[in-house]
Order: C-alpha cells, then sequence, then structure tokens
C-alpha cells in the first residue's frame, strides 16, 4: 500500500493510551503513518482532524477519524487479530477490566504520579494504598487464578491495561517491588519483555509538518 493511502496515527511514546493503540496496531500488522508528536506543541494537523487534541488519533484514508484508544484497538483487531485477543474472554468481562482502569484507576494514578497538583497535595502513600484496594489487588486475585486477566490466554484487557499498570509501577518501583502482588508484577515483566512491548517503544523523530522545501 503506497504510505499515502496508509492511516496516519498521531502519538506520544510515553502516553500509556497511545501505546495501547500502538499495541492493537502492531499487532494486528496494521501499518501506519507514525506522527510522534510533543504535547506542549501540538501540530495543526492533528488539531484539524481532532480538536481535542489529545492522543492517541488515528486517521483513515477514508477520512474517519478514531479519537479513542480503546476504539483504536478494537477498530485494528476487527482488521485481524492473530492471537485472539478479542476473544479471550467474554469481551463485557474485558471492557469492565478497563472501565474501572480508564475511570478511577486512571484517578488514582494521576493523583499518585502528580500529588502537587491537589490541594492540599496528595499523600503518596494513600494514593498508593487506595489503588492497590481498587485495581492491584483485584488483579492480583485474578492473575493468581490464571496466567492473564480473564483466563489462560492473554487478551484485549491485559494489553489494553498494561501501559497503565506500567505507569504506575514507574512511580516508585521500589514500593511497588515491596507491594504483595507476586502474580501482577510477574504478568508486568512477562509483558514488559515481549518483542511486541519492544516494538511499540521504539523512539520515533519528532514529527515535522512544514512543507519540504524544494
Amino acid at each position: 500500500m503506497s504510505v499515502s493511502l496508509l492511516p496516519v496515527l498521531y502519538t506520544f511514546r510515553r502516553c500509556p493510551y497511545a501505546m495501547r493503540a500502538r499495541l492493537a496496531l502492531r499487532q494486528a500488522g496494521v501499518a501506519v503513518q507514525g506522527r510522534e508528536i510533543q504535547l506542549r506543541a501540538k501540530p495543526a494537523a492533528l488539531l484539524q482532524a481532532s480538536p481535542k487534541g489529545t492522543v492517541p488519533v488515528l486517521v483513515l484514508p477514508d477520512g474517519r477519524v478514531l479519537e479513542q484508544s480503546l476504539d483504536i484497538m478494537r477498530w485494528a483487531l476487527a482488521q485481524n487479530d492473530p492471537a485472539g485477543w478479542l476473544g479471550a474472554a467474554p469481551l463485557a468481562e474485558q471492557l469492565a477490566w478497563i472501565e474501572r482502569n480508564d475511570g478511577p484507576f486512571k484517578c488514582l494514578l494521576d493523583r499518585y504520579k502528580y500529588p502537587q497538583r491537589q490541594q492540599p497535595p496528595d499523600a503518596p502513600e494513600a494514593m498508593f494504598a487506595a489503588a492497590l484496594a481498587l485495581q492491584l489487588q483485584p488483579m492480583e486475585a485474578a492473575l493468581q487464578r490464571h496466567a492473564f486477566l480473564c483466563g489462560p490466554r492473554c487478551g484485549l484487557a491485559d494489553m489494553a491495561l498494561l501501559p497503565f499498570v506500567r505507569q504506575f509501577a514507574a512511580v516508585d518501583p521500589e514500593a511497588f517491588a515491596a507491594a504483595p502482588v507476586p502474580a501482577l508484577q510477574a504478568w508486568l515483566q512477562r509483558l514488559l519483555a515481549t518483542a511486541l512491548f519492544e516494538a511499540v517503544m521504539e523512539k520515533l523523530p519528532v514529527w515535522d509538518e512544514s512543507p519540504i522545501a524544494g
């Protein structure tokens, strides 16, 4: 396929939402034009495609725009799902994990990572404990029963939550390592060590939308 006919993916390497989109696109074998952006200097082309100005954004060759990471994941896997992520467990069960991650857990993650944004500042220990009770301990219980969140096979829920658990663990690696979640820690390390994850974390140059002088 000509490069001009490929979907365009606006992304930011460290954004967990963009990571999950890249994981699904790479897994599905969907080639894209990857455009790495700087969040502090968003290109006009991104804002024209999606005025909300967040990543990921996938612009399809027919002009359709997918603005939500989960929509991009599901679109990509609808094209090709070689490992059966969508069917690894009932979709409603997988989406329940994602809904809790993207709602209350993401809120706690932000407060844990950026305590200074709250007035008065949040106590990191309290945010850690709250996140542990809300999400990490239920994940641990599930992973004690089987290798992945919803059963013996890796699924959509695992790959959608992976970037967020990675981000949480990186805030205070010692605290995460000391937490009573050995199955979750092993799950995280196993998925981070895959060739798929390493591939989607390759650094891209920041996309320059300036026309090339001829």
